[in-house]
């Protein structure tokens, strides 16, 4: 018998147990992922970007998150070794009518608390001297890490910890019986007195499996990348990054200096027809099924048709996908860009075609669910993990052991 089972070996789910193993040291912890290797999906394909938090609405769990976890994801880093830059990064307006929206995002970074200065195109030019753009703003917090350098040392922890740590186990069924509950999976069945479902791109199916509604569903978009030919690595510093669209859920494609040095250039956003689909022709019936028959997917694609079709359009043309990174820096050309891996993001939608816009924590019986987790989670990871545990109930038979700390 388990005190606590995690359903998931992303990011957020091996801080969740690293966090549980701080609070209960003597609880009896599980860690499951399906996969051979942690951090395989979400975590291990992202930009590896330590965000600031200079997008989100203030008082939001994701402001308040990011700002904390960007702090506490450097000091993590720097308690183990980890290789990591604060490199700060640029946020740049390439045409006039894109300066009110740079004002705005300034103004929402003064308002989280993010150290934040608004720079002219020459003061752009000192930091990224390829750039072209009418202003920007320099967030200074902002950088770069390997997560799954992160996530294993976060795994190393939990073991450490005496937590237990199983690769290659796919939770089916989810039972409940009397106080605590049943996991059955491909490798046998688990018992324990309490489920925490961090399982990205499935959490809404893992959250149905154990009898929670979160009143939404996850819709997969697949961010592709390309990466800068190792000549053309130079007109690339640090960060660069566009202005957003404040009505598209989505950052638009800008360039990201890695901690191997490599130059990624993107991504772009389209639906992906499988939830863990990396190619274009990855297709699952189901996955594909359940988006198509659910209306807010179609709310969605009505509201954002325009930006959506341009999104499929660079996914099908390199010269599209280079125009619009030439817009940031005019010298890249189609030569310089190598395609490299995709992401699939884990969006959760409402019916109503609403986005969740915020990270999204539901409460079921003896068991928490993390239903919406992307991108800051990463750079969240920290704090999500200790709010995740905040919101559990108080386990009896762990009062004892919670009082001795």
């Amino acid at each position: 018998m388990y005190d606590f089972a995690i359903i998931g070996g992303g990011i957020v789910g091996l801080s969740t147990g690293m966090a549980l193993g701080k609070r209960y040291p003597n609880a009896r912890i599980l860690v499951l992922e399906k996969e051979s290797n942690w951090a395989f999906h979400q975590t291990g394909n992202n930009s590896g970007v330590i965000h600031s938090g200079i997008y989100y609405k203030p008082g939001s769990f994701k402001a308040k998150f990011c700002r904390d976890g960007c702090l506490s994801m450097v000091e993590f880093c720097q308690e183990h070794g980890i290789d990591h830059e604060v490199c700060g990064k640029v946020i740049v307006a390439t045409d006039e009518k894109e300066l009110p929206r740079l004002e705005n995002l300034y103004k929402r970074g003064f308002e989280n608390g993010i150290d934040v200065k608004r720079i002219s195109p020459e003061e752009v030019k000192e930091i990224e001297p390829h750039v072209t753009c009418v202003g920007g703003i320099f967030v200074s917090s902002t950088g770069i890490v390997n997560y799954k350098q992160v996530c294993l040392k976060y795994a190393e922890i939990i073991k450490q910890q005496g937590g237990e740590l199983r690769l290659n186990t796919k939770v089916e069924k989810i039972v409940t019986s009397g106080n605590h509950q049943v996991l059955e999976t491909n490798t046998g069945t688990f018992e324990t007195r309490f489920v925490i479902n961090c399982a990205g791109l499935h959490s809404d199916r893992v959250a149905k499996m154990g009898k929670a509604d979160p009143k939404a569903k996850i819709v997969p978009f697949r961010g592709e990348y390309y990466e800068l030919t190792p000549e053309k690595r130079y007109l690339v510093k640090g960060l660069i990054y566009p202005v957003p669209n404040p009505d598209f859920p989505f950052l638009g494609v800008h360039f990201t200096r890695m901690i191997d040095s490599s130059v990624h250039a993107g991504p772009n956003a389209v639906l992906s027809l499988k939830r863990e689909g990396y190619n274009k022709t990855d297709f699952d019936l189901r996955d594909f099924a359940e988006v198509m028959a659910f209306p807010g997917f179609w709310k969605l694609a009505a509201k954002h048709a325009d930006e959506g079709i341009q999104e499929i359009i660079r996914s099908f043309s390199k010269a599209a996908f280079t125009k619009s990174l030439q817009k940031l820096i005019p010298e890249v050309q189609q030569e310089d860009l190598v395609p490299t891996h995709a992401g699939v993001r884990a969006q959760a939608l409402m019916n109503d075609g609403k986005l969740v816009d915020d990270f999204l924590i539901v409460q079921g019986q003896n068991s928490v669910h993390v239903c919406n987790a992307p991108s800051p989670a990463a750079t969240s990871s920290i704090e999500i993990g200790k709010a995740i545990v905040a919101q559990i109930p108080e386990q009896s038979h762990l009062k004892a052991v919670v009082s001795q700390i």
